[in-house]
């Protein structure tokens, strides 16, 4: 008697040829099957121009004989479903495909298309993405890759990316870090949520934030079932002497170097004042640094994490110096919020292991530097014609927040904010009044002071399309 193991069978001969899914209907195989083909090409999931699969192959794959497909694949050529030729296989052919019917409705209802121009914030200029840079960044962090890198990784992110964040941010932010402190994150939203269910699981119950700002980040925190009582900004800053007369709160949420959207940095008395405010009643500062590379009229104004690493969390992101797309951001924790954040964030790490590989062999190689230096002196080119052709064409328009970052601040007279934000809209051009980022609570006691004003990102737009946008602003100045 011979062992099965010692004789094993032949393997099937493998298929060749793309996967294609069907699902056979029908009392026979080739009426099933045809019907299914059929019934692909004309809903569209096989469109036209697609290559099948060969006879012998897609027979292999339903468990059906090769004539079945043959003639299945016979029958609809005859129909002109499908289209066979030498050394090109079987295709779906270039059919007219049938126009979808319009809904009742489009005749009647203008659609409003996208706009010509676009100067949103929030975005850097995409087209100037370092695609050559990166890959070569991508093809050597790849070819030195350990096997780990392709499992689900590290829940604080790649030991590697950390450790080029912990020689980076010192030197170029003033933050003190190790690489047993920086989390990774697939966004600052993904690590401010992080932190917000940490703080609920403390039993805080409120975060103060910026009466200007994101309303998306004030709904992670609600979200969270944290209060978000604005602390008034001014001049100077987030009125942080007020933040000991705001009750119940425990952490608050800052944008120290460059508050967002109005410009401004925060004194250093207000800094010094948020560090003693937290040391005081054990509250964190959620410091967000998105886009503290950026200067040109002043000095580098240093991360306030610095002044008290223990009390403040540091958050970073490549989404203003390189692309949002890439989708990573890191914070840096006081020591005994790493074990929570880690806990919160789960097992396994949610940013992509290749794309943090390329991060830190771009920022290592001294790519990262080089591409922000580059990238200063475009946003300052861009800013300055900015100035230079408001100065001339709408001298009554006042521009403030210059000195860093990627927007400025463009003050209107009052009550005219909303007819200018439709005039631009109605010339194809992009824009943000300010009253969207106006957030005042009713009950505070406090009220805002009026402020008309379009938040203008000069970085976004492409080289190609950077003097209509421009030209359109002025257009559309009172």
């Amino acid at each position: 008697m011979t062992d099965s193991w010692a004789n094993p069978a032949p393997d099937p001969p493998a298929a060749s040829g793309a996967d294609l899914l069907l699902e056979l209907h029908g009392p026979g195989l080739r009426a099933g099957l045809t019907d299914a083909l059929r019934e692909a090409v004309r809903n569209g999931r096989l469109a036209a121009g697609t290559r099948l699969p060969s006879s012998r192959s897609l027979a292999v794959d339903l468990g059906v004989a090769r004539n079945t497909v043959a003639n299945a694949y016979a029958e609809l050529i005859a129909e002109g479903w499908l289209t066979a030729r030498q050394g090109s296989g079987t295709r779906v052919a270039r059919r007219a495909t049938p126009r979808r019917a319009a809904s009742p409705a489009s005749g009647d209802t203008p659609t409003r298309g996208r706009p010509t121009y676009g100067l949103l914030p929030g975005s850097p200029n995409l087209a100037e993405f370092p695609r050559t840079q990166w890959l070569a960044a991508a093809r050597r962090a790849l070819t030195a890759a350990p096997h780990d890198a392709f499992g689900y990784g590290d829940a604080l992110g790649r030991v590697e990316l950390r450790t080029a964040l912990a020689d980076y941010l010192p030197r170029a932010r003033g933050v003190y870090a190790t690489p047993e402190r920086v989390v990774v994150c697939s966004g600052f939203q993904h690590g401010l949520t992080l932190v917000a269910r940490v703080l609920r699981g403390r039993r805080v119950r409120a975060v103060a934030v910026e009466s200007y700002g994101f309303g998306v980040y004030r709904d992670v925190l609600t979200g969270a079932g944290l209060r978000t009582p604005p602390l008034y900004v001014d001049e100077c800053g987030a009125r942080t002497d007020d933040l000991a007369r705001l009750p119940g709160v425990g952490a608050v949420l800052l944008t120290p170097a460059h508050q967002y959207p109005t410009g401004v940095a925060l004194r250093p008395d207000r800094r010094a004042a948020a560090v003693d405010w937290a040391r005081a009643s054990g509250g964190l500062i959620l410091e967000d640094d998105y886009d503290g590379e950026f200067r040109y009229d002043r000095q580098p104004v240093g991360a306030l994490q610095g002044l008290d690493p223990e009390r403040v969390v540091y958050f970073g992101t490549a989404s203003k110096s390189l692309a949002p797309g890439l989708r990573l951001a890191w914070m840096v924790l006081p020591e005994e919020l790493v074990p929570e954040i880690e806990a919160a964030k789960g097992h396994i790490d949610w940013a992509s292991s290749l794309e943090q590989l390329t991060l830190a062999e771009f920022i290592s190689s001294g790519a990262y530097d080089r591409h922000l230096r580059a990238m200063r002196l475009r946003y300052r080119r861009r800013r300055d014609q900015l100035v230079a052709a408001l100065a001339q064409r709408a001298p009554g328009i006042r521009v403030t927040g210059v000195a860093a970052g990627l927007q400025v601040l463009l003050e209107l007279p009052r009550g005219t904010e909303r007819s200018v934000v439709e005039a631009a809209a109605a010339r194809g051009l992009a824009v943000r009044g300010m009253a969207q980022f106006r957030y005042e609570v009713a009950d505070s006691g406090w009220r805002l002071p009026e402020q008309d004003a379009l938040v203008v990102n000069y970085a976004a737009p492409p080289d190609s399309a950077w003097a209509g946008a421009l030209d359109a602003l002025c257009r559309v100045m009172p």
